[in-house]
């Protein structure tokens, strides 16, 4: 189906080109979100009447997403999760928990401007793009911990989910001496 793209969209086109995208992506996406429009004659017309309000509106929340982008970029939010110890969650963060992190933070952000690519299952400090506009991308850092107190030990570069290493020799020599000690309790 050929569509009129009445917006930028990523890896398709520049707004009042006309694309060729497959049925399902026009009726689902493209069309159901007022993205694009049929590549109809009377469509074509008028596009070309409303091209000027179109280019304003856009130029307008592009702004927006500018002055938004100022302060978002480089910012860092914590999610609470519980996990096991090696520090793989229980559940996973999604998009909608990060856009609420985020919201909670004082930002206005929806769950479909988070880009991520699989769900986050670990513990960790996680940076992952959020797209304000098509034309403007920011980056955040998630960082998704046990405790507020770890989140900052997390933040400050240490790794939490790092076991203390024994070494064998001293290992050997702690569980001798217990046993001693359990066999002298034992003789009385």
């Amino acid at each position: 189906m050929e569509v009129i793209l009445l917006e930028r969209v990523a890896k398709l086109g520049q707004m009042g080109e006309t694309v060729r995208v497959r049925d399902g992506y026009a009726r689902n996406f493209l069309l159901a979100r007022g993205k694009a429009l049929r590549a109809t004659e009377e469509n074509k017309k008028r596009f070309e009447t409303q091209r000027a309000q179109l280019e304003t509106r856009n130029l307008e929340l592009k702004r927006e997403a500018d002055s938004v982008a100022e302060s978002l970029n480089g910012q860092s939010v914590v999610i609470l999760r519980q996990s096991g110890e090696s520090g793989v969650l229980y559940g996973s963060v999604s998009t909608r928990d990060i856009a609420e992190a985020l919201s909670a933070a004082g930002f206005t952000v929806d769950r479909n401007q988070v880009t991520l690519n699989t769900p986050i299952k670990t513990l960790g400090l996680h940076t992952l793009p959020v797209v304000l506009h098509p034309e403007v991308s920011v980056t955040v850092t998630v960082n998704v911990a046990r405790s507020a107190e770890e989140a900052q030990r997390q933040a400050a570069g240490e790794n939490v989910t790092a076991r203390e290493e024994f070494d064998l020799d001293d290992l050997g020599l702690e569980v001798g001496a217990a046993l001693a000690e359990a066999g002298d309790n034992d003789d009385r």
